[in-house]
């Protein structure tokens, strides 16, 4: 799967290039994980470009999503198109995911869980 990549101070964006994504890319999407041990290991996944996927990669990047979530680490996914949504929708999955509308609204949701994490922390 091809991806754009930009790092940001705070979060790394991975913008998919692809308009399709299938089942035979799951192993792409959990290669994922590995952005959550690096120095940087909050993510956003940019979909503006994907105009359809098929369940079961929904359903790994629902699972990488909360991969992240297990390690404290920030994962939002942005600019779904509607079919894209719908996907998720169907199975059940946005409940339990971050979606935002923008890519700049990942990076305050972001930055927000970074700020209640360190709040967190210091109850402990």
């Amino acid at each position: 799967m091809i991806v754009k990549i930009d790092t940001k101070e705070k979060f790394t964006v991975l913008t998919i290039e692809a308009a399709k994504i299938t089942a035979n890319m799951t192993a792409d999407i959990e290669n994922f994980t590995r952005y959550a041990s690096e120095t940087n290991p909050h993510l956003i996944i940019n979909m503006i470009n994907v105009a359809e996927i098929e369940v079961e990669a929904a359903r790994v990047l629902a699972e990488v999503q909360q991969k992240f979530y297990e390690k404290d680490h920030s994962f939002v996914i942005c600019e779904m198109k509607t079919d894209v949504e719908n996907t998720f929708d169907n199975e059940e999955l946005t409940e339990t995911m971050n979606i935002t509308p923008t890519e700049s609204e990942a990076g305050d949701i972001v930055q927000m869980e970074e700020i209640e994490r360190e709040l967190l922390g210091d109850f402990d």
